[in-house]
């Protein structure tokens, strides 16, 4: 009978070693290949029409604006409220409406 070798790593006790196929291997192998209602594929920008004219570049500077307001509509103590879009003409305006708290 061989000596066992100590102090050897997990990674290396298994090496060489071939994992039968089992009734739960088999169908765990089957459910990763297929794709699931609930992983949906996320739209590229082309691929979404709402999103086609803004490049990466005016999302960004869109986001940072938007923290902005957020942070100081936090700072005055304002945390429920909605961004509106209105077209005024040649500019599209982002506008926050606050909700009002009901004091009972």
């Amino acid at each position: 009978m061989a000596k066992i070798p100590k102090n050897l790593a997990d990674k290396d006790m298994f090496s060489g070693y071939k994992e039968k196929d089992s009734f739960e291997s088999v169908f765990l192998a089957a459910e990763d290949d297929e794709p699931t209602p609930l992983k949906a594929k996320k739209k590229t920008a082309a691929e979404n029409i709402q999103l086609s004219y803004l490049t990466p570049v005016l999302q960004e500077k869109i986001g940072k604006l938007l923290l902005e307001l957020k942070m100081d509509l936090y700072k005055e103590g304002v945390v429920d409220y909605e961004i509106k879009v209105k077209r005024d003409g040649k500019n599209i305006v982002l506008v926050p409406t606050l909700y009002k708290k009901n004091k009972v």
